[in-house]
């Protein structure tokens, strides 16, 4: 009887460490693999991207309002803070100037790349 409780419990640690070894296997693709990598770096291109329109487009807004966006936009990390922040760069820019309706056409380029339709409509999206 000894011998057939021993046996049982090595199988069931047996078990046990195999099945671990599986879930690690399945976490793997989080880890690098090179289509992930791709669109990770994809993603932040675009943001990237995005970020330096916004920086280029606060940088014409004047007085303290400007510079309160330009802290903010610097301050952003994520393509949504830059969307959140989309009405006070696009109504701060001067309705005068040349290089503001420049800045409006690339904001409003880049926000449409980002969020088609823009942004409202969350259904599915087929890629």
């Amino acid at each position: 009887m000894p011998t057939m409780t021993y046996n049982l419990c090595t199988a069931l640690m047996d078990t046990a460490s195999l099945e671990l070894s599986f879930n690690r296997a399945n976490d793997l693709h989080a880890f690098g693999m090179p289509e992930d990598r791709l669109a990770r770096m994809a993603a932040r291109q675009a943001f990237v991207e995005m970020k330096t329109c916004f920086m280029r487009a606060a940088a014409d807004i004047e007085g303290s309002a400007g510079m309160l966006i330009q802290r903010k936009v610097r301050q952003a990390s994520e393509v949504i803070e830059l969307w959140r922040l989309r009405h006070a760069v696009l109504s701060g820019l001067p309705r005068d100037q040349v290089d503001a309706n420049v800045h409006r056409q690339e904001l409003m380029h880049q926000l449409d790349s980002a969020f088609p339709e823009g942004g409202g409509n969350t259904s599915f999206v087929p890629l």
